[in-house]
C-alpha cells in the first residue's frame, strides 16, 4: 500500500501533462459530431487508421481510447476536422442569460405579474428577412446538384413575429436556421403541429398562402446530410379537414393506379398556384406534391406537401399513422425525418433520395481560372443517367429492344423455395413444430461494405473471374452439386440451374467459396468501383437499432430476454413501432427503386420511362444487394447443417422455416458449451443480419402447405405475408 500514492501522483502528473500538451482528445460526442459533419463513415475512419470499425465505435462512445501512433493520428484527424467544422456557439442557459441581461429601468418589479406577450402579428405582416446576396444556387427540384457555398445568412430568416402557440424545449442539436424542425402537420383549425410539442398558427386559406407562410414564417426545414448536399425542403402534411379548407377535394378519384392520381390541370387550386407564379414538378398535384419557384440568389424556394386523405402515407409502410391525431403524426414523421430523411414521397422514394443526399453527385471545385464551378463528387453516381449492360436490363428496356438482345438476363432475386416433401425424414416428421426465423433488414445487412460499379459497363470475352470486380458474368454453374434438402444458391427458385446463365459477382464468388472452379464465357464489368451504399447503410442501421432500443429491444439482452422484448415491442409505443416499419420499408423500397419498372397502361415496350432519366436507375446495384443477401442466407443454411444437422422446410426472401422440437428458436439454434451462440449460423439479436422469431405453427400445418405447393414461410405468422422487394 505504501507505493500506491506515488503511483497515483504519477498518473495525475501524466494526465496534467497531456492537458498542457494539448493531446487530450475531444469529448466522445464531439468526435461523433466532427466525423458526421465531414460526411465520413466509421468504416472510412477505421480504414484510414488501420483499425476495425468496432474500435472507432468504442472511441466515439468513450469506452476506449486509441494508443501510441493511432492516438496521434486520430487526434490529428479530429483537429483537422475541428478547424474545418468548428462547433456552433452554445447559447447560455436561461438562468445565466437572465443574470447577464442588463436590467432596464422599465423592468418588471419583483412580485409583479409578468407582462403579457404581444399578440402575434397576422400573416401579411411577417415577411421574410432577406439575407445578403450570394452565389446563385443551381439546385432544382428535379435533383440537379451544383455548388452552393454555405452561407447561413442567405437562408430565409425566421420571422421575429412568427406566432407560436406552444413550444417544448428544443432538442440540443436543433439547427438555428430551422428552429421548428423539418415538418409540420396542419389541421382544419389552422394549427400546425411540429416536433417536440411545437404548435404554430397557420393563417393560410389557400395553397399559395400556405407555401408563402412555410417559406417565410414557419421556420421549417432540415440541414443537409452531407457537406456537398443541400438543405431539405420543408414538409407540410395536410389532414383531410385542412385539405378541404384549402380548396382541395377530400379524396382523389380516377381509374389509374393510386400512385399516379393527381388533380386535373384545370382544377381551381392548380390554377391558383400557377397564377401565383409557382410551379409543380412533372408529378403534378398528387398525394405528394412539390411546389417551387426557380432558385433565387442565395436560397431555394420549394415546399413538399403530403395530403393524408389522398393516401400519402401507405398503410403497409406507415401502419396506423394516417389515423393518428395530428400531433402524433408529427411525432412519427419527425422521428423518421431526424433519423432517416425528411419524407418526400413513399418510403421507396425516401430510400432512393437518402442515397443521393448522402452521396451528392456534385461538389464545388475551382477551375483553372480560380472560379468555383460544379464538379463530380468522387464516390457518387454523378448527374447523368447510365444505360445498363443488356443482361442487367429488363426486357422492355430500349437497350434490349433496340439491340435485339436475346442472350438472357440476370435473375438475382430473393429466395422463394420449398423443400420437396418426399425429402422429409421420419425424424423430421416426428417433430411437433415449424418455427420461422426472419433476418432483420437482410438487404440492409447485404449493403454493408458492398463494392459496386460507378462507371459504365465494359464487355469482355472469356475473362478470368475476379471476385473483387463488380459486374455480370455469363458462366455455367449447373455442374455444382448441392444437397437437395437445401436450395441452390444460384437461383431464386432454389432449383439447380441448367446450362450457362448470367450471375452477379457475389453469386459466382460463392461458387468458388464452395470449392468449385468457374470459367466465365463473357462478362460486363465496371472499371470504377466504390462502396456507394456505405453511408446509406450506416444511417439506416443506426436508425433501425436506435428505434428498436427505444422500444425496449437493446443489444445487451440475452436471447431469452430478446424474444420476450420482441413479443411486446409493437405495443410499447405505436408511434415508434410505425417509425420502425417505415425504416424497414425504406430499405426494401430503396433497393427496389434501383430497378423501377415502367408504370401506366399507355407504356409501349422499347420506350424510355421517367425512371431511366435518373442516375440512380441502377439495376446492377440492386442485383448486387440481392445476390449478396441470398448468398448470406445460403451460407447460414449450410452452416446450420454442419452445426446442428438441421435442414430447412422453406425459405421466402429473408424468412426460413425449420422443424423444431419446441416452439422457440432456442430449441434448435446452435450454442457452444458456454451458452453463447455459435458463429456462422442463425443468431438472435436486434441488429441487421441477425434473426428474430417470425412465427410458430404445428408441423402438420407446414407439411400440408408444402404438399399443396405453397410456401410455409409466407404464412408462418398466421396471415398472408407478401414478398416485398420494393417494386
Amino acid at each position: 500500500m505504501t507505493n500506491q500514492p506515488p503511483q497515483l501522483f504519477t498518473a495525475i502528473d501524466s494526465l496534467l501533462a497531456a492537458v498542457d500538451d494539448g493531446t487530450v482528445l475531444p469529448a466522445p460526442a464531439e468526435r461523433v459530431r466532427l466525423r458526421e459533419a465531414a460526411g465520413l463513415t466509421q468504416a472510412a475512419v477505421a480504414q484510414a487508421l488501420g483499425v476495425r470499425v468496432p474500435s472507432i465505435t468504442a472511441w466515439e462512445a468513450g469506452r476506449a481510447e486509441p494508443k501510441g501512433e493511432r492516438l496521434e493520428a486520430y487526434r490529428r484527424l479530429l483537429e483537422g476536422l475541428a478547424h474545418r467544422y468548428p462547433a456552433p456557439a452554445t447559447p447560455p442557459s436561461s438562468d445565466v442569460a437572465r443574470q447577464l441581461a442588463p436590467q432596464s429601468p422599465a423592468s418588471t418589479p419583483p412580485g409583479a405579474p409578468p407582462a403579457p406577450s404581444p399578440a402575434p402579428k397576422p400573416f401579411s405582416s411577417a415577411p421574410a428577412v432577406p439575407g445578403p446576396p450570394t452565389t446563385p444556387a443551381t439546385q432544382t427540384p428535379s435533383g440537379q446538384n451544383a455548388p452552393e457555398p454555405e452561407n447561413p445568412a442567405a437562408r430565409p430568416a425566421a420571422s421575429a413575429h412568427r406566432p407560436v402557440r406552444k413550444r417544448a424545449a428544443p432538442p440540443p442539436d436543433t439547427d438555428p436556421s430551422f428552429p421548428h424542425g423539418p415538418l409540420t402537420v396542419v389541421d382544419g383549425n389552422g394549427c400546425a403541429y411540429g416536433i417536440d410539442g411545437i404548435v404554430l398558427d397557420c393563417p393560410a386559406t389557400t395553397i399559395p398562402e400556405l407555401v408563402e407562410w412555410t417559406l417565410t414564417s414557419s421556420g421549417l426545414g432540415a440541414a443537409k446530410l452531407h457537406r456537398n448536399g443541400k438543405d431539405a425542403d420543408p414538409l407540410v402534411v395536410l389532414t383531410a379537414a385542412a385539405a378541404m379548407k384549402l380548396g382541395l377535394p377530400e379524396r382523389l378519384e380516377g381509374h389509374e393506379q393510386r400512385r399516379s392520381l393527381r388533380l386535373a390541370a384545370d382544377h381551381p387550386v392548380v390554377k391558383q398556384v400557377e397564377m401565383a407564379k409557382w410551379k409543380f414538378t412533372q408529378r403534378g398535384f398528387g398525394p405528394w406534391a412539390r411546389i417551387y419557384r426557380p432558385a433565387q440568389p442565395g436560397r431555394r424556394q420549394c415546399v413538399q406537401l403530403a395530403v393524408l386523405s389522398w393516401d400519402a402515407l401507405d398503410e403497409r409502410s406507415w401502419p396506423g399513422v394516417a389515423q393518428m391525431e395530428p400531433a402524433d403524426i408529427a411525432r412519427v414523421l419527425g422521428i423518421y425525418a431526424m433519423r432517416v430523411i425528411t419524407p418526400r414521397g413513399s418510403t421507396a422514394v425516401c430510400g432512393l433520395e437518402l442515397m443521393t443526399a448522402l452521396r451528392p453527385p456534385t461538389r464545388a471545385v475551382q477551375d483553372q481560372a480560380g472560379n468555383w464551378v460544379s464538379g463530380y463528387n468522387p464516390g457518387s453516381l454523378g448527374t447523368e443517367p447510365m444505360d445498363p449492360a443488356p443482361p442487367e436490363a429488363t426486357a422492355e428496356h430500349p437497350v434490349v429492344v433496340n439491340s435485339g438482345w436475346s442472350g438472357g438476363f440476370l435473375d438475382e432475386e430473393a429466395y422463394q423455395w420449398v423443400r420437396d416433401v418426399d425429402l422429409l425424414t421420419g425424424e423430421e416428421a416426428s417433430l411437433p413444430w415449424a418455427v420461422g426465423l426472419d433476418l432483420n433488414t437482410a438487404f440492409l445487412a447485404a449493403a454493408a461494405r458492398l463494392t459496386v460499379g460507378l462507371s459504365a459497363p465494359d464487355h469482355f470475352h472469356t475473362p478470368t473471374f475476379n471476385p473483387k470486380i463488380p459486374g455480370s458474368w455469363l458462366v455455367d454453374l449447373s455442374h455444382i452439386e448441392i444437397d437437395p434438402r437445401l436450395p441452390s444458391p444460384f437461383t431464386p427458385s432454389g432449383i439447380r440451374p441448367e446450362g450457362p446463365a448470367w450471375y452477379q459477382t457475389h453469386t459466382v464468388a460463392y461458387a468458388q467459396e464452395l470449392g468449385y472452379s468457374v470459367q466465365p464465357i463473357e462478362a460486363y464489368l465496371r472499371r470504377e468501383t466504390g462502396a456507394y451504399l456505405d453511408p446509406w447503410h450506416d444511417r439506416l442501421k443506426t436508425a433501425y437499432s436506435d428505434t428498436l432500443a427505444d422500444l425496449g429491444v437493446t443489444k445487451d439482452l440475452t436471447d431469452t430476454e430478446f424474444l420476450a422484448a420482441m413479443e411486446r415491442h409493437k405495443d410499447a409505443d405505436p408511434a415508434l413501432a410505425a417509425v420502425l416499419a417505415a425504416i424497414k420499408a425504406t430499405v426494401k423500397g430503396g433497393v427496389g427503386k434501383l430497378r423501377e419498372r415502367p408504370q401506366g397502361r399507355h407504356y409501349r415496350q422499347g420506350e424510355r420511362w421517367p425512371a431511366l432519366e435518373r442516375p440512380t436507375w441502377r439495376p446492377d446495384i440492386r442485383a448486387a444487394v440481392i445476390s449478396k443477401a441470398r448468398v448470406n442466407m445460403h451460407r447460414k443454411l449450410n452452416n446450420m447443417v454442419k452445426m446442428t444437422g438441421l435442414y430447412p422446410l422453406a425459405v421466402l426472401s429473408d424468412c426460413v422455416v425449420y422443424p423444431s422440437p419446441g416452439r422457440s428458436p432456442l430449441d434448435f439454434l446452435p450454442y457452444n458449451a458456454s451458452g453463447k451462440p455459435q458463429l456462422g449460423g442463425f443468431r438472435l439479436g436486434p441488429t441487421p443480419g441477425l434473426a428474430k422469431l417470425e412465427g410458430v405453427q404445428d408441423l402438420p400445418w407446414a407439411v400440408d402447405l408444402m404438399e399443396q405447393g405453397l410456401n410455409p414461410a409466407r404464412h408462418i405468422k398466421g396471415g398472408d405475408a407478401v414478398l416485398d422487394d420494393g417494386e
